[in-house]
């Protein structure tokens, strides 16, 4: 992505998700220091329609070349600064679909200093600007692609300036222990000694306030990112079934006969705030079939990626050496839990007695709040209700540089070095949290962070 700090051009970018026949509606936003003449200068505005701030115009975008009219559009006007950008934006609303909406733009990026937009720029500039900082910056493009409800709350948070606030009042504190320490070193004859003690209590409180924001990262990445779990077994012992009853839907195909799924069915549901995505395997097991063959070769891979493996077998049969066979070849690390399915059919069971994490009964449902519950206690993921701040990867990282940092002052101090040691890295603690909210942030940095964002934002 080439840099973004120049903000003399103006910017336009589709704004809305357009597809055909999804929406009747496409906004086409600009966003620069002539975006007001640019749009002036391709619509038509009948009557007396004054372009002031905030105002909403009717008009029509006109192909000046050839005297044609392009769509029938509204213009909503925000003058700066009081715009997302901080910039004087306009808006153009016009038909949603995939022709018009392309030749509004096309008319837009036509006329001068005018440019499409990179990804993220419109949120770049709003920092630029000082309309809004780093962390409601990436809070934005989290909630545009929240998948719950939960997740939505959490990005919401982050656009409020939770997590700069609770940042801020961390690097705040470390700055005061860092200018007390560096007050000592330039004045030490001037001033009483240091309590070391006291510095080394205070910086155990703030460990634990970063570390308390790590733990609730780690649950905010199952709710934006959600869990892939795998249903896997020996062929009919009602995989699709369990599917089809998480799905409340008929995703996949049921019958009596073996070796039905030849494929790897994906369905996501949500489970207690969580995103989950249920793989439905092909069922494990010798056979001649070649298109088996290869819904088989699927299925192992999928071991291989799943967060949990769910091991079904059948009840009614008992736990069988095939089943066995098939536990092993689940990797030691993944998270597995050995589901009974067809309780209804127990009684009949003819095999070996396995003692399953969870019983269910697919056909009747019995058992299905039970294997639900088993799947979230993996992670913790039931108490995420809790979690109003989550840090995103890219913050996560940087609070754990900073507890590293904070960690290393204790070897420091068990080795009675001078001051000038902790100085070090304190600033370097305060300079990872300055990084998070932006206040220590290079070019290159922002150009990297933006270009994950989606274009229009």
């Amino acid at each position: 992505m080439e840099p973004l700090l120049s903000t003399e051009e103006n910017i336009a970018a589709i704004a809305s998700a357009i597809s055909p026949g999804q929406g009747a509606i496409a906004i086409i936003k600009i966003s620069g220091p002539s975006s007001i003449k640019v749009v002036k200068a391709i619509v038509q505005v009948p009557g007396k329609q004054l372009w002031d701030s905030h105002k909403i115009l009717y008009g029509y975008v006109i192909d000046k070349n050839i005297q044609k009219k392009i769509d029938e559009v509204l213009i909503l006007i925000m003058k700066a600064p009081r715009s997302f950008t901080g910039e004087d934006v306009v808006e153009i609303h016009c038909h949603g679909g995939l022709i018009a909406v392309q030749e509004v733009l096309k008319q837009v990026l036509n006329q001068p200093n005018t440019r499409r937009a990179f990804p993220g720029e419109f949120s770049q500039r709003a920092i630029l600007n000082e309309r809004i900082d780093l962390t409601q910056a990436e809070a934005i493009n989290e909630l545009i692609s929240a998948k719950t409800t939960k997740a939505a709350e959490i990005a919401m948070s982050g656009i409020n300036g939770e997590i700069t606030q609770q940042i801020n009042s961390i690097r705040d504190n470390l700055l005061d222990q860092l200018s007390e320490i560096e007050a000592r070193i330039d004045f030490e004859d001037d001033l009483p000694p240091l309590d070391s003690q006291g510095i080394l209590s205070n910086l155990t409180l703030i460990h634990e306030r970063l570390s308390r924001l790590v733990h609730d990262a780690e649950q905010g990445n199952l709710i934006r990112n959600g869990l892939k779990v795998a249903l896997i077994g020996l062929p009919n012992v009602g995989k699709s079934s369990i599917l089809n009853l998480l799905s409340k839907q008929e995703r996949a195909i049921v019958t009596s006969i073996p070796g039905t799924t030849r494929d790897i069915l994906e369905n996501e549901i949500v489970l207690e705030g969580i995103p989950i995505t249920i793989l439905d395997t092909a069922g494990i097991r010798e056979t001649k079939s070649e298109i088996e063959k290869i819904g088989i070769a699927l299925s192992e891979k999928t071991l291989a990626t799943a967060d949990v493996i769910v091991l079904i077998f059948d009840l009614s049969q008992g736990w069988t050496v095939d089943d066995e066979k098939l536990l092993q070849k689940i990797p030691k690390s993944t998270q597995t839990i050995i589901l009974g399915n067809k309780s209804d059919l127990a009684k009949e069971s003819k095999g070996k007695p396995k003692e399953a994490d969870v019983t269910m009964s697919a056909l009747t449902g019995k058992g299905e709040k039970e294997m639900i519950e088993a799947i979230l206690k993996i992670f913790n993921a039931t108490k995420v209700s809790g979690i109003q701040v989550a840090l995103n990867e890219r913050q996560l990282d940087l609070v754990t540089l900073a507890i590293k940092a904070l960690e290393r002052i204790d070897t420091i101090a068990a080795q009675n070095l001078p001051w000038d040691f902790w100085t070090i890295d304190l600033r370097d603690a305060i300079y990872k949290l300055g990084e998070l909210t932006g206040d220590e942030v290079t070019e290159e940095i922002h150009n990297r962070i933006f270009s994950k964002f989606c274009i229009g934002k």
